[in-house]
């Protein structure tokens, strides 16, 4: 994975950084992608591929690409990059697969005790988006450590 800047702007405190990313496989394949950087979170502006991606395919290349652009952002110079763990602006390290769903289980349970929206105690925990944390916790469902979100009947 290739990742170089594209521009940056600034507005007092806060910063968005804009990245390219691009993906090339042995078989040819290839994926370019635009990609923002703003407040600890990742979105995907435009993606073009080579074959086409399906949505599954796209969500699971916009949660493979984020560490790699939180880093590459945080310094100049960081061009190639690679990894598994997402950096927040603050310097933690986001967890990534079981991990991540038990940290999202636990902070959508404390956000329906104290009866707050869970959704965005989620966003505010991962610093993801709502739909980032909306699929987060479906995951986490999907792992069984949430109820299920309608019952059976």
């Amino acid at each position: 994975m290739s990742v170089w800047p594209a521009w940056e702007v600034r507005e007092g405190e806060r910063t968005t950084r804009w990245l390219h990313v691009r993906l090339e496989f042995a078989d040819g394949a290839r994926i370019d992608a635009l990609a923002t950087v703003c407040d600890g979170g990742v979105r995907v502006e435009d993606v073009q591929a080579r074959p086409a991606l399906t949505l599954e395919d796209l969500a699971v290349f916009a949660d493979w690409i984020e560490g790699p652009l939180a880093r590459a952002s945080a310094g100049p110079g960081s061009g190639d990059a690679a990894g598994t763990g997402a950096h927040r602006d603050d310097g933690s390290v986001r967890p990534r697969g079981p991990e991540a769903w038990r940290f999202v289980a636990r902070a959508y349970r404390e956000a329906q005790e104290r009866g707050a929206d869970p959704v965005l105690a989620v966003m505010d925990e991962t610093g993801r988006s709502r739909r980032g944390a909306l699929r987060l916790i479906g995951r986490t469902r999907d792992a069984g450590l949430l109820s299920p979100r309608h019952a059976r009947r």
